[in-house]
């Protein structure tokens, strides 16, 4: 990727008048997203999109060899028990060093995956004005289509339009759904779940608790699917397609195709992680809540689709924080308790600016 200075990004962006929220409404009134405006066919991206360099180039990016990217299989984690013992320990080791793995042998066949990529690609690729229905800034409705959910918070918007659908405990009715993809969404989302809970249990373990402690917190109690399409872009070396952050949920499980883009942060380097087929990706300061990020890229489109638990849509007062049961003198808690509803609500209001909402709560 070409190297851009600051005083290049800022040649190339000068306009007199340059009216940001002007730009920002009016692509925003279009309701048809990154896509749009490659299917208009522009060669150069509008200046709402550039990124600062500092931004796009804060670590450097591993060589290929650098790192090994930890890949777990789940084969036989419930039917052998040296078996699952040796996958909690590494799954530990995982979450406690990179905070993400891939895992393989999930459960969940390649045809559903397959099928929820392509279910992806078809709600973005089908007419216009049937996808325009679903489209909306509100993010209380039950499907949320739009570009950027932070579009007008953000320092710079990303190069990526997404599909929000919360899918559990309480999922919308069939007719609230997008006809193209519908089906695959109701099936994918009742696998993932399955997994999810499955997860949790090894992550229970993985922390010296009991098999359930997470799932009885609540933990596995929602589920948020966000379907993303980044579009191919001819100017990938000004902007990005998912700025650097750490999720807001308690587990998310991410399908990806094969394009690539993926990078997380690991010992100040940004590491590419490189698509497995079949594979899902698994992010969860014992564990680590790991920043990550997507890059632009001319091939395209790339879809994902991020499948996220968390209760944010559930009307609970629970406070969460640091377990009590994994506290001493020795570590002490580090953050303080919050509710899902407020950790999500500043997690909305804050965008994705490049640094992470835990932050906000460390004491």
């Amino acid at each position: 990727m070409e190297v851009i200075s600051t005083e290049e990004v800022h040649a190339r962006t000068l306009e007199p008048n340059y009216d940001r929220a002007s730009e920002l409404k009016a692509f925003d009134e279009t309701k048809s997203g990154v896509k749009g405006l490659v299917d208009a066919g522009i060669t150069k991206i509008p200046r709402m999109f550039y990124q600062s360099p500092e931004s796009l180039y804060d670590h450097p990016v591993a060589s290929d060899n650098q790192f090994i990217f930890p890949v777990i299989d789940l084969e036989g984690v419930d039917k052998d028990p040296a078996q699952r013992k040796e996958i909690v320990e590494r799954v530990r080791n995982a979450l406690e060093k990179w905070g993400f793995f891939q895992v393989i042998n999930h459960g969940i066949p390649v045809s559903v995956l397959e099928e929820m990529e392509d279910g992806t690609r078809r709600f973005y690729e089908q007419d216009n004005k049937v996808k325009k229905e679903f489209y909306t800034r509100d993010h209380m409705r039950r499907v949320v289509y739009n570009a950027n959910f932070d579009l007008y918070a953000s320092p710079a918007a990303n190069w990526r339009d997404t599909m929000c659908c919360f899918m559990a405990p309480n999922p919308p009715k069939p007719e609230e759904m997008p006809t193209i993809c519908r089906d695959i969404m109701f099936e994918y989302s009742k696998q993932v779940m399955e997994l999810g809970h499955l997860l949790f249990e090894i992550l229970s373990e993985a922390l010296g608790l009991k098999l359930n402690h997470l799932k009885d917190m609540g933990c596995a109690g929602g589920l948020i699917l966000l379907s993303h399409y980044y579009p191919p872009c001819p100017q990938p070396e000004l902007t990005i397609g998912t700025t650097k952050h750490s999720d807001n949920t308690f587990l998310s499980v991410l399908l990806q195709d094969h394009i690539g883009g993926l990078q997380i942060l690991h010992q100040n380097h940004w590491v590419d992680i490189t698509p497995i087929p079949g594979a899902l990706l698994i992010t969860n300061d014992k564990f680590i809540s790991v920043e990550h990020r997507v890059v632009a890229n001319q091939v395209g489109p790339r879809v994902s689709v991020a499948s996220f638990f968390s209760t944010d849509r559930l009307t609970c007062p629970r406070l969460y924080g640091p377990i009590k049961e994994l506290l001493s003198e020795e570590n002490p808690p580090k953050y303080r308790e919050t509710s899902v509803q407020e950790y999500v609500a500043y997690f909305r209001a804050k965008g994705l600016d490049g640094t992470s909402a835990l932050l906000h709560y460390r004491l």
